[in-house]
């Protein structure tokens, strides 16, 4: 189901979206979902991080195991 809405926008980004697209509105909606999954990702990423920053030690002393055995560590 589509919404109609009215939003107010600066002059010459109208003027840049019309060089691109002659419909605003699927310009619009493409532009929002893309940046909308940007900033899904971005906050996904964040989370990974967090995670695997928690566990850094953990994993760093893991590797080191491993890398002593295969007689590869420094």
């Amino acid at each position: 189901m589509r919404v109609k809405t009215s939003i107010t926008l600066p002059e010459d980004l109208v003027r840049r979206i019309d060089r691109i697209d002659n419909n605003r509105s699927a310009f619009l909606e493409r532009a929002s979902r893309e940046y909308l999954d940007r900033l899904a990702k971005a906050k996904r990423d964040a989370k990974d991080a967090a995670i695997l920053n928690s566990q850094a030690a953990a994993l760093n002393a893991e590797a080191s195991d491993v890398l002593d055995y295969q007689g590869l560590a420094n």
